[in-house]
């Protein structure tokens, strides 16, 4: 004792000084420092402390010791050192060995564990030891992590720290200071006097001192998007963050510096996945700091990781999808961005999310609200935007935790959170989002949850997450018929959303099929199918291979008027099946259902030998006969387009709605997408240009692994009304990256065509228009499509022709397409003819031909037909010297364009009328009458109520375009406030000013 008590000799005196945070790595470590220095000089002057760091791990408890150390020994001061592990906890006394030694009789470690002897149970002996080792200088003694030592040793250094005052002694101690899911064990914080120590939190690094040391590591030019990435991913912890700028350094030589990208390629981004930091270093310093946080926190951040690994968190949350060889979740698998529909495991838990967890994890729930705080406080987690869940501060912290589990520890945490949510009442898609990442376990209750999850799906309008709930059902055991219901149901969504358009799920359902009504239909829907996708040779093979059916006679005419709608998609085969059913109609009338009938009707209509009163007549009567449920889609299919054709709007929308509405088609049905042809075909014929573009828009949503749309009739209408609209350029994007060549043979590719020289001939090229029309009549002609309902290609090449001073082929096609018309008897065919024809021909009779097609078409609703019916006849008049006369037909012209929002047509009314010698400028139109179609529609939502980001939303236009037409609505019905606008819209029409 004798050495602590007696008065310290004389010593040079020695300024302590800091040690350089900067030099020492050890930033935002200054106070810390400086309480080192301060300490130091207490202690050379005789007056000894205990100060204790208490830290998170990584935090640099153990760089802030060595910091000690250094100091102390430029002091001249003797240096003790002493570390305790999980290892030494088990050896009484093991901490103070290693400082003070073995005296004689204690043994060493390697002993094993020793016993302590009598002599050194009495701390006053320990504290005599500790004397003799400051005998010669003033001492520094250097403890870490004290948290792990035996419990004699801390026992011992309490003692000390009481007993250290008046003596050249320093004890720097450090401990760990974390909350973690388990109660910690009472630290050595907890037993010191006030009095006699100092005490100093460590923090995590500021976000500004986290990016000093990342642009210190991989450079001052390093990308902001690697600095932001790197200091979340790192959390503020130095020990995670100098691990990973280890790797990136080591991986990434030149990454995330600005200008060292590829020429051809953006620059790099910082890595999401743990598997490109090949050296493995942070990987293993997230390791360590699990292995210091215990079992239970381990176990709650891994399971907080994989329900963030598999749920939708925000706009940093992935959807998990399962991994290879069937293993969900495995380590180190890709996952794909969720759908905004799916909203994943998470979804619904809400503010108790802690308390699942805690449940989930086995742990006490009020430590596991306690440890997401703390590590919300840290850095290490974050809220997710809008759920407020927690969530890791970076896909690479995130995939670290995760690592070295394996995929069934996964799945069996899944599987209990499925349980667990099922018993808790929560909805169905929250519990098969768990089951999506389980093994299948063969139990009729997994498949029973996700097939009931898929059905809400569906009907809520998530095909994305219903086909994945179905995916998953089908890797249970299920009886043969469900199982075939189950994957009829997964075809019919992978049919849109897929390139396989839902075929195998298809082919396996039709195996499965026994029953011969069953096998039938199921024939129909992959046969629909393989169509889609080109293929109908293969589709009609597959309806053949089901024999002839002789025993049911409904079976046979549902298979014979299914290969009639399907050979529409290749002309060779369409003679052969109408050639047939023209022959069975002669041999065997009898056998000929009402649905057959309709067939026979539309092809002797599009032959032109059937006027639209006779065919409309006869489409009516059969809509009246009996029929069987199997067969009433193809007549109401088949009804609908004649209809349409016929320009019986009323009839045409009522038969839709009732195939699609009350018979509630599969997508699967060929009847379907007929009746969806003839809904935008009807839209179009009437001039509904932009609700053809919202319509069109969603029906030519590629699937995700789908090349571009081919020539369709879809695309045909968009690219129409495109050009109406006044937007050729999106149109010639559209036509871009069509290959006529590598498009199916079918009257689609027919509309196409037409659609195609539309759009270049409004653009000035007549040739290429001409080319395109004569090649569409070409392939019609080889599908014995005669009349002009379907499409007037003569009429449109004729006007070709007249551009190019072709006009006597020009009259000649004009007059043919003339006849045909007049056979078909409907004024919007006719109408069409007799313009072209006028126009063709000239002089007295073209102002014939001329006026009899605006007479003709006026009265109708049929604005797309009577406006260049207008516009031919005032350039006719005009032509002939009658220019007075001529402009009241083109300022009529310009009025009706103008209401229909038919920009292309309002520009055409507009030159006609300057050709005509009128004064330049369009009549101002005021009143309800006025407003264009665009306006109207858009009117008509606000008056509902509806936000102008609403309808921006529901329209699918800018929302700047919405306040236009606004603005333009406002001033054509002369009112100021959007409370007028249900008035002013029942109002009387507008006349011109």
């Amino acid at each position: 004792m004798k050495a602590l008590t007696s008065e310290p000799r004389v010593r040079p005196p020695v300024l302590p000084r800091a040690p350089d945070a900067a030099a020492a790595g050890l930033l935002e470590r200054e106070p810390a420092l400086e309480l080192l220095a301060s300490e130091a000089e207490r202690a050379l002057g005789g007056s000894g402390r205990l100060v204790l760091f208490r830290a998170p791990t990584g935090t640099g408890r153990s760089a802030l010791l060595e910091a000690a150390a250094e100091l102390g020994a430029r002091l001249g001061m003797r240096v003790l050192r002493a570390a305790a592990s999980a290892g030494s906890a088990a050896t009484p006394l093991g901490l103070v060995t290693q400082l003070l030694g073995s005296p004689p009789g204690f043994g060493t470690l390697r002993d094993g564990v020793p016993k302590i002897p009598q002599q050194l149970r009495h701390p006053s002996r320990l504290w005599q030891l500790l004397g003799e080792r400051a005998a010669g200088s003033p001492l520094l003694v250097a403890v870490d992590d004290v948290h792990l030592a035996d419990e004699a040793s801390r026992h011992w250094l309490a003692e000390c720290a009481q007993r250290l005052a008046g003596t050249p002694v320093l004890m720097v101690v450090t401990e760990r200071g974390q909350y973690d899911v388990a109660p910690p064990v009472p630290g050595l914080a907890s037993c010191l006097p006030p009095g006699g120590v100092r005490m100093h939190a460590v923090a995590p690094l500021s976000r500004p001192a986290a990016e000093e040391l990342v642009r210190g590591v991989l450079g001052p030019d390093t990308a902001d998007a690697w600095v932001d990435g790197c200091v979340r991913a790192g959390a503020g912890n130095p020990l995670l963050l100098r691990a990973l700028l280890d790797d990136l350094r080591a991986v990434f030589p030149h990454g995330g510096r600005a200008g060292t990208a590829d020429e051809d390629g953006p620059e790099p981004g910082l890595p999401e996945d743990c598997a490109e930091l090949y050296p493995g270093a942070f990987l293993a310093a997230v390791s360590w700091w699990l292995r210091s946080t215990g079992p239970e926190s381990t176990a709650v951040a891994r399971a907080l990781a994989e329900l963030e690994d598999s749920a939708w968190h925000g706009e940093e949350g992935r959807a998990g999808s399962p991994g290879g060889s069937g293993a969900p979740g495995a380590p180190g698998a890709r996952t794909e961005p969720a759908a905004p529909e799916d909203p994943g495991p998470g979804h619904g838990l809400g503010d108790d999310f802690g308390g699942f967890l805690a449940e989930l994890t086995g742990t006490d729930p009020d430590r596991v609200g306690g440890w997401v705080t703390a590590m919300l406080r840290l850095g290490l987690l974050r809220r997710a935007p809008g759920t407020g869940l927690p969530r890791f501060a970076h896909p690479l912290l995130r995939g670290a935790v995760l690592d070295g589990w394996s995929p069934a520890q996964r799945q069996a945490l899944h599987l209990r959170a499925a349980e667990l949510r099922q018993l808790r009442g929560d909805g169905v898609e929250a519990v098969a989002g768990h089951l999506l990442r389980t093994a299948p376990d063969g139990t009729p209750r997994v498949a029973a949850a996700l097939l009931e999850a898929a059905a809400d799906a569906s009907r809520a309008g998530r095909s994305t997450a219903a086909a994945r709930y179905l995916r998953r059902a089908l890797d249970e055991p299920l009886p043969r018929e469900r199982r075939a219901s189950v994957l009829t149901e997964l075809g019919e969504l992978e049919f849109a959303t897929l390139r396989t358009g839902g075929i195998p799920r298809l082919a396996e359902a039709l195996r499965l099929q026994e029953r011969p009504r069953d096998r039938v239909l199921a024939a129909v829907h992959l046969s629909n199918a393989l169509v889609s996708r080109g293929k109908p040779h293969a589709a009609l093979d597959l309806l053949r291979e089901l024999g002839p059916l002789d025993g049911e006679p409904v079976l046979a005419r549902t298979v014979q008027t299914a290969s009639a709608f399907l050979a529409d998609h290749d002309p060779q085969i369409r003679r052969a099946v109408y050639t047939r059913l023209r022959e069975r109609a002669e041999r065997s009338p009898e056998w000929i259902s009402p649905a057959l009938r309709a067939l026979l009707v539309r092809h002797e209509a599009v032959a032109g030998l059937l006027s639209a009163e006779s065919a409309l007549r006869q489409i009516r009567r059969l809509l009246t006969a009996p029929e069987d449920p199997l067969l009433v889609p193809y007549l109401l299919g088949t009804a609908a387009a004649v209809a349409q054709w016929a320009d019986a709007a009323d009839d045409t929308e009522r038969i839709i709605r009732t195939g699609l509405d009350e018979h509630w088609l599969s997508p699967l049905h060929p009847v379907h997408r007929s009746l969806l042809n003839a809904r935008v075909d009807n839209a179009a014929a009437h001039g509904h240009h932009r609700w053809v573009l919202e319509e069109t828009a969603v029906r030519l949503r590629a699937p995700v692994d789908a090349p571009r749309a081919g020539a369709g009739n879809f695309l045909a209408h968009r690219v129409i009304a495109l050009v109406e609209c006044g937007r050729p350029a999106e149109a010639e994007q559209l036509v871009a990256g069509v290959k006529v060549r590598d498009s199916l043979d079918s009257w689609e590719q027919n509309r196409f065509l037409y659609a195609r020289g539309v759009l270049r001939a409004s653009a000035g090229d007549p040739a290429g228009a001409l080319e395109d029309f004569r090649e569409c009549g070409r392939r019609q002609r080889g599908r014995e499509v005669e009349s002009p309902v379907v499409t007037p290609w003569r009429s449109a090449a004729a006007e070709c022709l007249l551009g190019l001073g072709e006009a006597q082929e020009a009259r000649a096609l004009a007059e043919e397409e003339s006849r045909y018309a007049d056979v078909w008897g409907t004024p919007r065919v006719r109408g069409r003819a007799l313009r072209v024809l006028g126009a063709a021909t000239g002089g007295r009779r073209g102002l014939e031909l001329t006026a009899e097609a605006v007479e003709l078409l006026r009265g109708t609703s049929l604005d797309t037909e009577l406006i260049p019916a207008l516009i031919g006849h005032g350039l006719q008049l005009t032509a002939a010297g009658r220019s007075r006369s001529a402009r009241p037909v083109l300022r009529e012209a310009a009025t009706a364009a103008e209401r229909l929002g038919a920009v292309r047509l309002s520009g055409r009314a507009e030159q006609a009328l300057r050709a005509s010698g009128a004064r330049p400028g369009k009549a101002s139109l005021t009143g309800s009458g006025s407003l264009t179609a665009g306006e109207r529609r858009i009117a008509e939502l606000a008056a509902e109520g509806r936000t102008n980001a609403e309808i921006s939303e529901l329209l699918h236009l800018a929302r700047r375009t919405v306040e236009t037409h606004l603005t333009s609505t406002y001033r054509k019905l002369g009112i100021r406030r959007r409370a007028d606008l249900t008035g002013a819209l029942d109002g009387s029409t507008g006349t011109s000013a």
